[in-house]
């Protein structure tokens, strides 16, 4: 594709995207998709909300320029339809790309693009995160409304280079990334919803993202907390900046899979430990361990109030 000389390269690869996106799906009115929806580790199941006459799908591997995901539990493709009794026409990304999957930030993010192409209007994104707030328990809902770029302050920033002038401008605020509007409509929705489990919660939250693959040490753990997040996870946030980059409206939601142990790691000279056996080690040292598998089984037992509320917002879009 020959792109325009008044075009960042970005938004060249982006429109020869969303042209081959649009040209597939039959319906005219999804080509223009009102909101996208980003399905997180085990929050495929949303997709179940998409009624199946206009239903459309589109892998990854068949959209030029997409990232493929790699990780389970991301299947890996477009879904289009429309939501709720109101008809609203929606895009969901189910499965993401990642920093940790080699990716570059411009690939990470570059779904957002085209949805901002597409003419989306408002993004919802969804993932699993492990919970630092002591308050927090493994199912609850948490509602952000900031974040700490742990990987852009290192200089892994979604925005590093030649700005997207197309998108928007060199220095975006992201103070009031999250939208206030959207979140007061959120807690008025959960409130009115039935639940599954009386005890889960809807939270608000600050989530900090780092790069991953591998799960936070306790050190770690404790000095994010202490820095003022409430979650940590390995992604959503490059999408966040993109997205008000290029104007998008955001809502976004983390899943708690587990909650982080913020206990400092046992010391080998503690004589309560001593006559402990190999297994009755393990098992104390196994206390609050993060596994992909439980984030996924965490995020199924929560799926139907994740679904309930994400579908119940699009409605009033």
């Amino acid at each position: 594709m020959t792109v325009n000389a008044k075009e960042s390269a970005v938004y060249g690869l982006a429109k020869e995207t969303a042209s081959f996106i649009q040209s597939k799906v039959p319906n005219q009115q999804l080509q223009r998709p009102r909101v996208a929806i980003v399905c997180g580790s085990g929050l495929g199941g949303i997709a179940d909300n998409i009624e199946d006459g206009d239903r459309f799908e589109i892998p990854y591997s068949d959209i030029p320029n997409f990232p493929k995901t790699t990780v389970v539990g991301h299947a890996g493709k477009l879904v289009f339809g429309f939501m709720s009794e109101t008809k609203v026409p929606v895009v969901l990304l189910v499965g993401r790309a990642h920093f940790y999957e080699g990716h570059a930030m411009e690939l990470v993010t570059f779904a957002t693009r085209v949805c901002k192409l597409l003419e989306v209007q408002t993004m919802i994104v969804t993932n699993a995160a492990g919970g630092l707030n002591p308050d927090y328990n493994v199912g609850d809902i948490v509602l952000l409304n900031d974040h700490l770029n742990l990987a852009g302050l290192a200089g892994f920033h979604p925005l590093r280079g030649p700005n997207a002038d197309d998108f928007g401008v060199r220095f975006p605020p992201l103070s009031e990334a999250y939208d206030l509007e959207l979140r007061q409509r959120a807690h008025r929705i959960w409130n009115e919803l039935p639940k599954t489990s009386a005890t889960r919660k809807l939270n608000e939250g600050v989530y900090a993202f780092v790069s991953g693959p591998s799960y936070e040490t306790r050190a770690e753990c404790r000095l994010l907390h202490k820095l003022g997040a409430d979650l940590v996870g390995m992604s959503t946030v490059p999408e966040i900046i993109v997205a008000r980059h290029s104007g998008i409206k955001i809502l976004a939601f983390s899943l708690v899979t587990n909650c982080a142990v913020l206990d400092s790691v046992p010391r080998g000279d503690d004589a309560a430990l001593q006559s402990m056996s190999s297994t009755e080690l393990e098992a104390h040292l196994s206390k609050g361990k993060a596994n992909h598998e439980e984030v996924l089984e965490a995020g199924r037992e929560a799926a139907k109030d994740m679904q309930d509320l994400v579908q119940k917002i699009v409605s009033t879009l």
